[in-house]
């Protein structure tokens, strides 16, 4: 079938100039770097489609700004005036307040409260709070990452994702991996149960009665669960949950068990039971890389539903509430949708470290 064909779209030397200013610099508008970004690589000649999946985004997006920048040029990715009130902070100051957030911090402090920076710009706490919001921006939030640095990274995601999205035919695929010293706690006051209009209260201080280990094999087809509860999480104590697993899945099946690389995982007895259980195979995530191991989702619902809030009065009460809460899920297993290639995630880290080692970052 034809299209409509896509109207061609050519940059001057000085419209290129100023939408690259527009799409690198840190104090620009993060909707107008992207529609910059978008007709810069509109201009390179690739269908809005390839833009889209490059860029993250939707087609239509990716049209609708084409179209806008072909017809009105750079004012066209500007947004329309709206109704209302005429503004009374400049944009010198918003830009102002921006640049400060991103580019310094207030003396003695890590990171801007709206305050100290209200005081600074001589805005209102209110108002730097809204342009904090429209810009998203939270000086007060921090996110936590790591770089995996295992040679084989790409291949290992291939590897685990490939499982995932195309697992093969006449096989279980499981993950699999342990939560480690589950801790018994129990409140030193009782716990005050929930009222219309006061939530359930409970005492910041706990007794802790003992811990147990939980190993965990989520088939990722039916979201069904085998574990085993035990007091220690050494290699044999992997190697029996091994068996355990050999036990309640048909014998007739491949097993493809995906791991994270705990020393435990790969210990002389385990390497000789694999051996020996030639119909397990073992497909290792990268080191630091436990996200990709699907079983680690299931562990986060069992400490949502159970464990943070729960009252344990010893191991046993412990041990009796994991059972009962495993039981429950498996009567009706619901499991988790992979969704993302490996292309795309490898394409999201490429991106994150190019952010991370370019100029500025050390």
């Amino acid at each position: 079938m034809v299209g409509k064909p896509r109207e061609l779209l050519v940059l001057t030397d000085a419209e290129q100039q100023t939408l690259h200013g527009w799409a690198s610099r840190r104090t620009t508008a993060q909707d107008l770097a992207l529609r910059s970004r978008i007709v810069l690589a509109c201009a390179q000649g690739n269908s809005d489609t390839a833009v889209a999946q490059q860029l993250g985004i939707d087609r239509k997006t990716v049209g609708r700004w084409r179209t806008r920048f072909i017809h009105r040029r750079l004012q066209g990715l500007c947004d329309e005036p709206r109704p209302g009130v005429p503004r009374t902070i400049t944009d010198a100051q918003i830009e102002e307040v921006i640049v400060r957030t991103l580019e310094e911090t207030p003396p003695g402090a890590t990171h801007w409260s709206k305050r100290e920076l209200a005081k600074v710009v001589g805005l209102s706490p209110t108002t730097i709070h809204r342009i904090w919001q429209t810009f998203g921006l939270a000086p007060h939030k921090v996110e936590y990452f790591k770089i995996s640095t295992d040679p084989l990274f790409v291949d290992k995601v291939r590897d685990v994702v490939g499982l995932y999205l195309d697992p093969p035919e006449a096989a279980l695929v499981l993950c699999v991996d342990e939560k480690p010293q589950i801790q018994a706690l129990e409140r030193t006051a009782p716990v005050l149960p929930m009222l219309p209009g006061v939530p359930e209260r409970r005492s910041h201080d706990y007794h802790r009665h003992g811990t147990v280990d939980l190993f965990a094999a989520l088939n990722i087809a039916t979201g069904h669960v085998i574990r085993k509860l035990s007091a220690r999480h050494r290699a044999v104590d992997f190697r029996d949950f091994l068996d355990l697993i050999d036990a309640q899945t048909e014998p007739g099946l491949e097993i493809h068990l995906v791991c994270d690389n705990l020393s435990a995982h790969k210990a002389p007895p385990v390497r000789q039971w694999l051996v020996d259980h030639p119909r397990f195979h073992v497909h290792f995530t990268p080191t630091y890389s436990s996200w990709l191991n699907e079983v680690e989702r299931w562990f986060a619902e069992l400490t949502r539903r159970q464990l943070d809030r729960g009252v344990f009065c010893s191991v046993d009460a412990l041990v009796c509430a994991l059972e009962t809460w495993i039981e429950g899920w498996n009567k009706d297993p619901r499991p988790f949708v992979w969704t993302k290639t490996a292309d795309q995630i490898l394409g999201k880290i490429a991106r994150y470290c190019g952010r991370i080692s370019g100029p500025g970052h050390q």
